[in-house]
């Protein structure tokens, strides 16, 4: 008998082991498809391998269908291990459903107590339990130019009021180019119609509205101002703007075929892409007559999969993604700024440092995906885009699709 024990003991060993092992494989869901975005994706994919995990990508273009399909699959009860969110009622109410796993073990673990901001901190909380791994933050309100294009129309510097901003515009077309490069999508329309509201009508009364639901501030002359300035905008894009996808527009600036694009500062991840350097071949400026951001926190979710090895693999990601060094990594190429407010961001570029001394400083208010749900900003987005795309639509009308949006929602 003595003779059969090491075998034995060594194929218990191997048994044990065996047993302990788990399959770290993460089925992620996203919409990170475009050139920067997927190499900021790639950081976060080589760190989740480094560390025994094994992504298996599941990429749709545009968010809104990468979220249509993800849904399908999630009602059918074959989600994938993690998806990724704005953080804030589009995964709160998936997880009011008791579709979504917590993660709040693994963000103890990784995040040092107050690091994170704590209005992000409270859109990722739900019952004193974190759900999600949030990993940057993003503004809409911003302005990307071309300085070719500028140079070339004798414009010196961003314009900081809607006075000068038109003034410029009219100097670009001009110069026979298109004044802005215009993403004709509902989506992006919403995102830049949003940052002229807060340009006009101020953070205060923003913060009222789509914070607070205070539909009192739609009926103010200012919110109307705000409105027809967004309709002037429509004489200074070009004929093929109409359901043109966002990095399309970006790739207009890039090559000076145009002089701006008002969106988000997700879109310079296509600039460092294509070897631009922010400051010497762009620059960036926040929307007119703006002093404060309007933002929002991307974020890993986690559907319930029913399966152990999964909630490892969940646990694992969500420890990748809070990591400091992929949180600056991820951000320098994403064009976010990182959630946690302990990383070293001195190598950042003049665009990001301008954002982050901006959070530093509190001058951020929420964007709505965060604070609405996602029904209301549907109705947002569709009024938005019936606006622009019909000149002969009055203010007035409009502002009542507006404020329909609400009731709706």
């Amino acid at each position: 008998m003595r003779l059969l024990l090491p075998g034995l003991t060594a194929l218990l060993l191997v048994s044990t082991a065996q047993a302990q092992a788990q399959d770290l494989t993460a089925e992620v869901a996203h919409s990170w498809t475009s050139g920067g975005e997927a190499a900021a994706v790639k950081v976060i994919v080589d760190a989740f391998t480094a560390k025994g995990g094994e992504w298996v990508d599941w990429s749709v273009a545009g968010f809104e269908s990468a979220n249509a399909a993800y849904i399908s699959r999630l009602l059918a009860g074959d989600p994938p291990t993690a998806k990724t969110a704005v953080a804030g009622p589009e995964v709160t109410e998936l997880i009011a459903q008791g579709l979504m796993n917590d993660i709040d073990a693994a963000y103890h673990a990784a995040v040092p107590e107050g690091v994170v901001p704590q209005v992000v901190l409270d859109a990722i909380t739900v019952d004193g339990k974190v759900y999600m791994a949030p990993t940057g933050m993003h503004a809409g309100n911003w302005m990307f130019y071309s300085k070719p294009v500028f140079e070339k129309a004798g414009i010196a510097e961003a314009p900081r009021s809607w006075d000068e901003f038109f003034a410029a515009m009219d100097k670009i077309k001009a110069a026979g180019i298109t004044p802005i490069a215009w993403g004709g999508q509902s989506w992006q329309e919403g995102i830049v119609f949003h940052g002229v509201v807060l340009s006009v009508i101020g953070e205060e009364a923003f913060t009222r509205l789509y914070t607070d639901g205070d539909l009192s501030v739609i009926d103010t002359p200012e919110f109307a101002q705000a409105v027809e300035t967004f309709g002037k905008l429509r004489d200074y894009v070009d004929a093929g703007a109409p359901g043109r996808n966002w990095n399309d527009a970006t790739a207009m600036v890039i090559k000076d075929e145009a002089g701006v694009q008002l969106l988000s500062d997700f879109i310079k991840g296509e600039f460092s892409t294509a070897g631009e350097v922010a400051g010497t071949d762009y620059g960036c400026a926040l929307v007119p007559g703006s002093d404060s951001l309007i933002t929002l926190a991307d974020a890993f979710s986690f559907p319930k999969t029913g399966n152990a090895d999964e909630d490892a693999a969940q646990a694992l990601l969500a420890e990748v993604v809070l990591d400091p060094t992929v949180q600056a990594e991820f951000s320098v190429i994403k064009g976010s700024v990182p959630i946690r407010t302990d990383i070293d961001t001195s190598g950042f570029d003049v665009c990001a440092q301008e954002a982050i001394a901006l959070v530093r400083a509190d001058k951020i208010v929420l964007d709505s995906a965060m604070t609405l749900s996602p029904a209301i900003n549907g109705g947002f987005k569709d009024a938005v885009g019936a606006y622009f795309a019909d000149p002969s639509m009055s203010v007035e009308s409009f502002i009542e699709q507006y404020k329909a949006a609400f009731a709706n929602g």
